[in-house]
């Protein structure tokens, strides 16, 4: 039993080792914009991730390109700059409001819209055709009425 613990450790060592990353920063400013940092930049191969939550190559890759930067002592601005130049807006995960981009801030809203405008409609003519339906059933009510009384004569 214990031999089988020891190797399944074993097997689960590898990754365990490949899940976190050992970073030191020389001061608690850089860990906090670097913490910022790689939660805001998206993993281009995960595409749903952040590259902090990401297990990739390329996010390793750009976490280590991202600790290395604030080393040298740039700046999150100059960081987000060079990400977004070599990569696009896509690897932000709140990119700027841009030609390119209005789409994915816009689309929503026009969608939530046409929807809006969609069911109105529907409802309207739902309530048309109930009304067309009651002033049908009053005039074969009386028209029922009507041919009761002249049988009843």
């Amino acid at each position: 039993m214990k031999s089988s613990l020891f190797i399944l450790l074993l097997m689960l060592s590898p990754v365990a080792v490949h899940a976190i990353d050992a970073i030191q920063f020389t001061n608690p400013e850089q860990q906090a914009d670097y913490e910022i940092l790689t939660s805001e930049l998206r993993c281009l191969v995960c595409q749903n991730q952040t590259i902090a939550d990401s297990n990739a190559e390329l996010a390793a890759d750009l976490r280590r390109q991202v600790h290395e930067m604030l080393q040298q002592g740039k700046s999150r601005d100059d960081i987000v700059q060079f990400m977004t130049d070599r990569y696009g807006d896509f690897v932000l995960y709140k990119p700027p409001f841009k030609a390119k981009t209005g789409l994915l801030w816009l689309g929503p809203v026009v969608f939530l819209l046409l929807g809006l405008v969609a069911v109105f409609f529907v409802v309207r003519r739902k309530n048309q055709v109930s009304a067309q339906d009651s002033e049908q059933a009053e005039k074969l009510a009386k028209i029922r009425r009507l041919l009761d009384e002249g049988e009843a004569s």
